[in-house]
């Protein structure tokens, strides 16, 4: 399972009509029964008796509504651009998952992500929807019942990939191989100037970098050969997207190396007497 968080955007449209494969009518139509999970604090006892009536519409037009109910809500940047959408994918050979099993793979990215907490009376509406084969999609809103934005982590695309291995082990799904050579031990790092440290952090940028640009090239080439009607698409869409994976170990590794230049060197450890031949001499 290879999950990729998309950019995120003002109105829940577009990524609802992504997911399920057409376009969102804003009246009307069919009734749409791909959402496999959703916000726990949506009215159960609403759900249960008119499920058959909600629309895709509808659904949109739930996932919007705190993003209309705050009209002054943003992130800490002053971004509006509430709608956040994430998608997962099995690998091309995985068996068909049951609607419970997309469910609890929905929930724990969504927990993951932090647009659930579990508990929580003020969450994020958020909805998943399985409208395509092999394909899971995370809509969530941003802005919270309270008005309050939010927050994503800042190892959100770390915590996706690791829930993601649990998942695939739990559901005894294809993992997704890694290449990575095994760390060092850890040893001290010496002290390196602050012009180098931030080079490291300007190459491990997560949206700015250039290690960054060539994964979302890729992500973005993956996408468009997944969606090819070919035959081979679906394996050459996979795998590209395992390979916008490796600038990803990278950027994280080069973080990690910044984070270590700009720490304070450790407390230097007085070395022991040099004990010679002749102080060992009896008297």
């Amino acid at each position: 399972m290879i999950p990729r968080v998309n950019e995120r955007s003002h109105t829940p449209h577009d990524p609802l009509s992504e997911a399920l494969g057409r376009t969102v009518p804003f009246e009307g139509g069919p009734t749409e029964r791909a959402v496999v999970a959703y916000w726990p604090g949506l009215d159960a006892s609403t759900l249960d008796d008119e499920q058959a009536t909600w629309t895709a519409a509808q659904w949109a037009e739930h996932l919007e509504g705190p993003l209309l109910e705050h009209p002054f809500a943003s992130s800490p940047q002053g971004d509006r651009r509430a709608i956040f959408h994430l998608d997962a994918r099995l690998h091309p050979k995985d068996r068909e998952l049951t609607g419970a099993e997309w469910a609890e793979a929905a929930h724990r990215l969504a927990r993951a992500a932090h647009v659930e907490t579990p508990g929580g009376k003020n969450g994020c509406h958020w909805i998943a929807v399985q409208g395509r084969p092999g394909r899971l999609d995370l809509i969530a809103n941003l802005v919270r019942i309270d008005g309050a934005w939010q927050p994503q982590p800042r190892d959100l695309l770390k915590r996706l990939s690791d829930e993601s291995r649990r998942i695939e082990e739990d559901l005894l799904l294809t993992p997704v191989p890694t290449d990575s050579p095994p760390r060092a031990g850890a040893r001290a790092v010496p002290r390196a100037s602050t012009q180098f440290a931030t080079v490291l952090a300007q190459l491990a940028g997560e949206r700015s970098g250039p290690l960054a640009t060539v994964r979302c090239l890729v992500e973005h080439t993956a996408h468009r050969i997944g969606r090819q009607p070919s035959a081979g698409g679906p394996d050459t869409a996979h795998g590209l997207e395992l390979i916008a994976r490796r600038p990803h170990g990278t950027q994280q590794d080069l973080d990690t190396a910044a984070t270590h230049r700009n720490a304070p060197p450790p407390h230097a450890v007085p070395a022991p007497p040099t004990v010679t031949a002749a102080a060992c001499r009896s008297p």
